[in-house]
């Protein structure tokens, strides 16, 4: 049995990115430690979610816990940190907020589990943060520094094959799809080019599981949302494999699994 260390930067990031080699190392019989590095306290509140006097990060705190039942993690961590918001926000430099974190401090404090799970598997992000977040990229930071420390053996940057998206962004315009998140796909700074990626995770056994995971982020996640709003073939494009870049290999997919050999 191995141990997968999963960061991310909020609630709901973890079942987007790797509900999909989440629950399939679970099931596979590895162990499955969730980190996340804030409580997502400035997340846009879905109408009608919270209870009176209920605070978004309190709830967030909740979803989280449930989403990595769904998902299959042993254990749930937050770091600490608070929710910096949207790069270019007022709340960046807010007081405790992860992007404005010393980067060997918030390291320390993460490889302090990865040395307590005795991690086989690190997943972080990009260096882009997968689309330009702030604290996305500060996972990504963050997350390599800890590795070192940890002397953590495998890290792999979650990303999204810009490719891929951007084929699967035309062929909805040509469809006539609404909603799309941008009139045109080089509009979003998205993902890595194919070539860059290292690693594709067929996950598709696993969407049933992702969808639940997203519905359990109910008060980020609205039933009619982009995420579950999407046909099943849609979202099984979108959602069902799931892409890394290996720290250390060359470049160019050729993997398939990030516990092969473990």
């Amino acid at each position: 049995m191995a141990t997968l260390v999963s960061f991310h930067a909020h609630p709901d990031d973890e079942c987007i990115n790797c509900g999909g080699v989440m629950r399939k190392a679970a099931d596979e019989g590895h162990r499955v430690v969730l980190v996340v590095a804030t409580r997502g306290e400035v997340g846009e509140i879905v109408p009608g979610v919270l209870e009176p006097g209920e605070q978004l990060w309190e709830r967030r705190v909740r979803e989280t816990h449930t989403a990595a039942e769904i998902l299959g993690a042993a254990r749930v961590e937050f770091l600490g940190y608070v929710d910096s918001g949207m790069m270019g926000e007022a709340t960046n430099s807010a007081d405790n907020t992860f992007w404005t974190a010393d980067v060997e401090e918030a390291a320390n404090r993460l490889a302090a589990i990865l040395v307590q799970e005795s991690a086989d598997v690190l997943t972080v992000y990009d260096d882009n943060g997968g689309y330009g977040h702030p604290d996305h990229i500060q996972v990504h930071r963050v997350g390599l520094r800890a590795a070192e420390l940890a002397a953590t053996p495998r890290v792999y940057q979650a990303t999204s094959n810009r490719d891929h998206l951007k084929a699967g962004f035309a062929a909805a315009r040509a469809a006539g799809v609404e909603g799309l998140p941008a009139d045109d796909f080089d509009d979003l700074d998205m993902g890595k080019p194919a070539a860059e990626i290292t690693t594709a995770v067929d996950v598709s056994a696993y969407l049933p599981v992702k969808r639940a995971a997203m519905r359990a982020h109910a008060s980020q996640i609205a039933e009619d949302s982009f995420f579950l709003a999407l046909p099943d073939e849609a979202f099984a494009f979108a959602f069902g494999t799931e892409w890394f870049i290996r720290v250390g290999a060359a470049p160019g997919i050729a993997e398939t699994d990030l516990l092969t050999g473990l």
